[in-house]
């Protein structure tokens, strides 16, 4: 059986709220984010958020993540990067910016951790975003993904690639001095290669 045949999705809403105070997924920044903040995004339009629930019980939110506009604009990459990340599309069809869906946060509830439902999730939003009835064009996915070996690692083993080859040409390109944290790292997923 599939993510998909096994668990119902549903958008954040004040119906859902309530259920949103069981979900922790072991980051506070993250559980905070959908426990307070998801409900605002969604008022300004920065964000919508969906979550996954067992069909056999909706009341138990297994996973959930918050999906934004977002581009790649490849005229501002150093050139090495700017044909890294254009080594799919046809010379010709060539833009200074390319249209992007922004993972802005995706979460599994500790309880359903460790069983391949992150990856599963991964999968999911990628064939969602590629679907013949999704209303826009979208050529890749991108994440702020937290700044850690085992995050990054993660989405690597999921197809993302590092933006930026380096921390410090990140750095330069965010404008972010030597002496203040690079708490993220951008990545992106080309959704031509589905």
């Amino acid at each position: 059986m599939t993510f998909w045949e096994t668990y119902l999705r549903f958008r954040f809403s004040e119906k859902t709220k309530a259920e949103w105070s069981q979900f922790h997924c072991g980051d506070k920044d993250l559980d905070e984010f959908f426990l307070e903040d998801a409900a605002n995004y969604e008022q300004q339009l920065l964000g919508k958020t969906y979550c996954f629930v067992p069909k056999e019980n909706p009341s138990i939110i297994v996973c959930a993540f918050t999906l934004s506009n977002s581009s790649i604009e490849a005229r501002n990459l150093p050139n090495n990067r700017r044909k890294k990340v254009m080594e799919h599309i046809p010379y010709e069809k060539s833009l200074s910016s390319y249209p992007a869906t922004l993972i802005g946060r995706l979460a599994v509830n500790e309880d359903f951790q460790g069983k391949g439902i992150g990856s599963d999730l991964l999968d999911y939003i990628k064939l969602w975003i590629t679907d013949t009835e999704n209303k826009t064009g979208c050529r890749f996915l991108t994440i702020d993904a937290y700044n850690n070996e085992v995050t990054g690692r993660f989405y690597e083993a999921n197809g993302f690639k590092y933006l930026f080859s380096s921390e410090l040409q990140e750095r330069d390109y965010i404008g972010l001095s030597a002496e203040k944290e690079l708490k993220t790292r951008l990545m992106y997923f080309d959704l031509i290669l589905i």
